[in-house]
């Protein structure tokens, strides 16, 4: 019996994690279309490229120092916990629904008043047409704090439901109006592949169109999300008596949180800066660029299986079951790796190509490829760290959090402002590095406070895994680096990196017959874990 029921939970949090993944995988292809539209409208390297990426980022960095990781931190386990009451947890969703909302929206009319002197402070490098031109994107793009915000609060409550299909297939429609956005810019204003149109020739008009259609997009994906709350019985009714649901102790968790989240931003600020320095070679665009790619693999794949394991913690948290929360940390873990480090021998090697998606001329090219190495460097440790993190959140501790962030802010911000000494056109590769080593350096850091917090985190069976995966990818990677060279996709002219279409085949590719040897070399050591995900096929076939 125990057995039966553990192998139906497991297949519960395969089936939502596929069902998260595959949201997940159509999300994120619209939205490398929607990039690859906007490099072609306003190009990837340019005053106006960094301008709309600095405002476009501006919605981001305000709500996530007012609300962003303590929704995700805080609301999930107490609407677990609070689903023990009689009424479900309605009247705390409720209760909490409503003051979150309320910051939001008091938020996002101050930030949009403030957009000049925000825009200033972050964008502090910026002079003369192109401060100008951010602050003008600014004022269209910063609204999307209150929809950021609401889409993460009713997606988490769906989530904290084991609803977890809306939340991940509505950004569907996001990139969908704002790729529509993108194209009606181009019709109406013309295209900019290269990026050589002046700060101060954007119009009022083609500033309204590219920022507003970015926030329409946002929009859209938030109010959606009220017609699946519905479908699972969930009605809103707004609630002013904040006092008696244990909000008490959600702000108490929330506190530590809020403290993560300036560092974080903090940190993010100086890089901000720093690569404005660059501006003109590769800067806040081409980050902006390579860090897409290299959370493409981490959101189809650790944020899925992470999410749909993060409800299944959170309970047993609550029950004192710490046993089973270290067994699903582990299998979490060893799971979302078995992808991960293929998945960054793949994008390393086919960063180049995977650049010349984006933009034409060999030496951005490079620029963006350079950055995509650097930062996938760090993906598998950035990934294990995310389980920990959410670990420590299913067992309502965001206090270790906060200090394993604040050690990993102060290398951040240290080793981003010795870039500052490099040549302008390796600065963002040097951010990159240095967020890649920091966070190495933090992934170790809360693996080891989990494991004096928990007794333990099966660490020998998750470093033997991970030896396994490290063994496994290195004939992949050179049957990749070769295939790469015989494509010529380090060399200007070379296939690989002569368009669009020639990169995506090479990179196909390259991806077909590194995973085929990979997936090979782990069936002839007899991987554990990919047993787990091969014999479960094998037998739908057979059925």
């Amino acid at each position: 019996m125990v057995s039966s029921a553990k192998a139906a939970d497991t297949g519960g949090i395969g089936r939502a994690s596929a069902l998260l993944a595959s949201g997940t995988i159509v999300s994120r292809i619209l939205g490398f279309v929607k990039l690859i539209v906007l490099a072609g409208m306003i190009g990837a390297i340019g005053n106006g490229a960094d301008a709309f990426a600095l405002a476009n980022q501006l919605p981001n960095t305000v709500y996530v120092i007012v609300a962003g990781g303590i929704l995700t931190a805080v609301l999930v386990p107490q609407i677990v916990r609070a689903s023990l009451n009689a009424d479900g947890g309605a009247a705390y969703i409720n209760k909490l629904l409503t003051l979150a909302l309320l910051i939001l929206g008091a938020t996002t009319i101050v930030a949009t008043l403030l957009a000049p002197a925000i825009t200033g402070f972050i964008g502090l490098p910026l002079k003369g047409d192109q401060l100008g031109l951010a602050i003008a994107f600014a004022y269209w793009c910063l609204p999307q704090i209150f929809f950021y915000g609401l889409y993460t609060l009713l997606g988490e409550v769906l989530n904290a439901r084991k609803s977890f299909g809306p939340s991940t297939w509505v950004p569907v429609l996001n990139n969908i109006v704002a790729i529509a956005g993108l194209v009606v810019f181009g019709l109406l204003f013309g295209a900019d592949p290269n990026g050589q149109r002046s700060a101060g020739a954007f119009t009022p008009a083609m500033i309204a169109v590219l920022a507003g259609s970015a926030t329409l997009g946002v929009a859209a994906q938030a109010v959606v999300l009220f017609y699946f709350w519905r479908r699972t019985g969930l009605r809103y009714r707004p609630d002013f008596h904040f006092r008696g649901v244990g909000l008490g102790t959600a702000g108490k968790m929330a506190g530590w949180t809020f403290g993560m989240l300036i560092l974080s931003t903090a940190a993010g600020i100086v890089e901000t800066q720093v690569a404005l320095v660059a501006t003109g070679k590769a800067s806040v665009f081409v980050l902006a660029t390579a860090w897409l790619i290299f959370m493409l693999p981490h959101s189809v794949i650790t944020v899925s299986v992470a999410t749909a394991y993060f409800t299944r913690m959170s309970e047993h948290a609550s029950r004192g079951m710490f046993d089973l929360v270290r067994t699903d940390a582990s299998s979490a873990i060893r799971g979302t790796t078995l992808m991960i480090v293929l998945a960054s021998a793949v994008i390393a090697v086919c960063a180049y190509p995977f650049a010349a998606v984006f933009v034409r001329p060999f030496e951005q090219v490079q620029g963006i490829g350079n950055v995509i190495v650097a930062f996938i460097l760090g993906l598998v440790a950035f990934c294990i760290l995310f389980v920990l993190q959410r670990t420590f959140y299913a067992l309502g501790d965001t206090r270790t959090p906060f200090f394993f962030t604040l050690f990993q802010v102060v290398l951040i911000v240290a080793g981003v402002l010795g870039c500052t000494l490099l040549p302008k056109e390796w600065i963002a590769v040097g951010i990159a590095l240095v967020v890649t080593l920091s966070g190495i350096a933090q992934t170790v850091l809360a693996a080891v406070l989990l494991h004096r917090r928990l007794g333990g985190i099966d660490g020998r069976r998750i470093l033997g895994s991970l030896a396994r995966y490290l063994v496994a990818v290195l004939l992949p990677l050179a049957l990749g680096l070769a295939l790469l060279w015989l494509l010529g996709g380090a060399r200007e002219g070379g296939f690989a990196v002569s368009g669009r279409l020639p990169a995506i085949l090479s990179m196909i590719l390259i991806g077909v017959v590194m995973s085929a040897a990979y997936f090979g070399m782990l069936l002839l050591m007899r991987s554990a874990e990919l047993r787990a995900v091969v014999d479960p096929l094998r037998a739908r076939l057979r059925r």
